[in-house]
């Protein structure tokens, strides 16, 4: 690896890191520049979740202010998630490789669907009655995000900030908060699987990591200035070229 490619990862890692604490979808800012300096997919996908696990670290501490009183529930729903993104990095460990570069670009694509439609998603969920702790659905909902989080990931953030919209009787931001501390349990209980059963790039991983932890951080004081729409224009044109790259 290069100086200039490792400077590229560090970047992508600073703004995915901060782009998860936003909105969610960071990898497919790394992912994608993962894949460019010549790392094979899976390779890249289990790298970048390892990676990734310090910004949800850095997120989650600077959002701590709206996880107050919110701790028994992230205790429930992060059981969901632990065990969904247990079967998402076993699904992608023993599916063939090519299943993976098959599967990847529809998911990219539904990220960036979902990136496109969440602030109509959010305002529609906010229109609907929802309980304080949320139920079996909710607990099931998350399981499968975590699944989908373990498996790949991109949209993840997105996907939780539907869910717990649609099961929760939270603001906005309490409802983001959640979203980060559970989108860090399923990276780190998938990168922890990946670190001993995979084949992960060190490197790019700790590239990733040391930009994701100051993203995490930048994102959560940007979070309430930054226009989202800036971000999600960027999410979505990264996520076309990983999709393109991917082909």
């Amino acid at each position: 690896m290069s100086l200039l490619e490792a400077l590229a990862v560090v970047l992508a890692g600073l703004g995915a890191g901060a782009i998860n604490t936003v909105v969610g979808s960071g990898s497919l800012v790394t992912f994608p520049t993962l894949l460019a300096i010549g790392l094979p997919p899976v390779v890249a996908n289990v790298s970048n979740t390892v990676g990734l696990v310090p910004g949800s670290v850095s997120g989650a501490w600077g959002y701590r202010r709206e996880l107050a009183g919110q701790v028994p529930r992230l205790l429930r729903l992060g059981a969901a998630t632990l065990t969904g993104a247990v079967v998402g990095a076993v699904l992608l460990l023993v599916l063939p490789e090519a299943a993976f570069a098959a599967i990847v670009p529809v998911l990219i694509l539904v990220a960036c669907v979902l990136v496109v439609v969440q602030p109509w998603l959010v305002r529609w969920l906010g229109e609907r009655p929802r309980g304080d702790h949320g139920g079996p659905l909710l607990w099931l909902l998350i399981f499968v995000t975590g699944a989908y989080g373990g498996y790949f990931g991109a949209g993840q953030g997105v996907l939780l900030i539907g869910v717990l919209g649609l099961g929760l009787n939270e603001t906005l931001q309490r409802v983001n908060a959640a979203k980060n501390v559970l989108a860090g349990v399923a990276n780190l209980a998938a990168g922890v699987i990946f670190a001993f059963v995979a084949d992960v790039n060190w490197a790019a991983a700790g590239l990733v990591a040391i930009g994701a932890a100051a993203g995490g951080i930048v994102g959560a004081g940007v979070a309430r200035r930054l226009p989202p729409i800036v971000l999600r224009a960027v999410v979505v044109v990264i996520g076309l070229v990983a999709v393109v790259t991917l082909r």
